[in-house]
């Protein structure tokens, strides 16, 4: 089964041999169709976090976010 890459740098799927590093790319995915939605599927799990009830904004006393269970 072939590994599918979606390079940020040029925005197109990648496969094979000749890919971008690591630091350009998002996956693996399975399926081409699956790589080119990468920054769709990247936005819609920052709006998840974004707008997860179990976290605030907050932060504890080291600077780190706080869990709302934790208040």
């Amino acid at each position: 089964m072939a590994t599918y890459w979606f390079c940020v740098k040029h925005h197109a799927v990648e496969t094979g041999p000749d890919i971008c590093p690591p630091i350009d790319r998002l996956g693996p995915y399975d399926t081409e169709a699956e790589a080119e939605r990468a920054l769709e599927k990247a936005q819609e799990r920052n709006a998840e976090w974004d707008n997860d009830p179990d976290w605030t904004d907050e932060t504890d006393w080291a600077g780190l976010p706080k869990r709302r269970d934790d208040e």
